[in-house]
């Protein structure tokens, strides 16, 4: 667990310098890295997207899970529920942020493999480079979002101790199979995308509705063996 510990106190760090960092930043310099996070989140999530469609073998899956998840989601009304609750606290643009920055720091090779390889053969390369990653994002996303973006830290903690707990039990490199990786690779960066679009302000797509998207291909494939 010391590569998952290290990781989480990389991203509370970085998000105590950047909620630091945000007292001496003027208003304009605050709404160009804004529009960078969200320019650089489009990005990410295509490219996420993109690189594991062709290693699909269920290529109708991922439309099946965005919309199954969106069903769910808005009858559950996840958003509403999380933004009433921000509005009593006044922090209706960190929920965004954290949703952004969790996706950021969840789905992916290194979040997801990391766990795996730490359980099994104590290697703690792929979440030490992660934590590396992960303390610029934070930082950056805490000038504009503030301090409380180190939340995100319990959420990567849970994701990849979770992850760690099931490999150490099976004791098994496959714990997490590959096709499960790649699935779920592709809904996480259709709802980094989503979460570009609305830090952008071109379209609000209700991010946070549509993250019970990110199990129906865990569940799918579990199903299918």
């Amino acid at each position: 667990m010391l590569g998952t510990i290290v990781n989480t106190s990389f991203i509370i760090i970085g998000s105590t310098i950047g909620s630091l960092m945000r007292k001496k930043i003027d208003e304009k310099l605050q709404t160009a890295l804004y529009n960078a996070m969200g320019l650089v989140t489009l990005a990410l999530g295509a490219n996420m997207c993109v690189s594991n469609l062709s290693k699909s073998t269920h290529p109708v899956l991922f439309i099946a899970s965005i919309a199954i998840g969106a069903i769910v989601g808005m009858k559950i009304d996840i958003a509403g529920r999380i933004e009433r609750a921000a509005e009593r606290r006044g922090a209706t643009r960190l929920v965004q942020g954290l949703t952004t920055s969790c996706l950021l720091y969840c789905i992916g090779t290194l979040s997801i493999i990391g766990p795996v390889l730490s359980a099994v053969k104590g290697d703690n390369t792929y979440l030490y480079t992660n934590a590396t990653l992960d303390i610029v994002t934070s930082a950056i996303f805490a000038t504009t979002y503030g301090i409380g973006m180190m939340w995100g830290a319990l959420v990567v903690f849970c994701w990849q101790g979770g992850i760690y707990a099931i490999a150490y039990m099976l004791n098994s490199e496959s714990a997490i199979p590959e096709a499960m990786i790649c699935e779920v690779s592709i809904v996480g960066g259709l709802l980094l995308l989503s979460s570009g679009l609305s830090i952008l302000g071109i379209k609000d797509c209700k991010t946070v509705n549509m993250l019970p998207a990110l199990v129906i291909p865990i569940v799918y494939v579990l199903l299918m063996g």
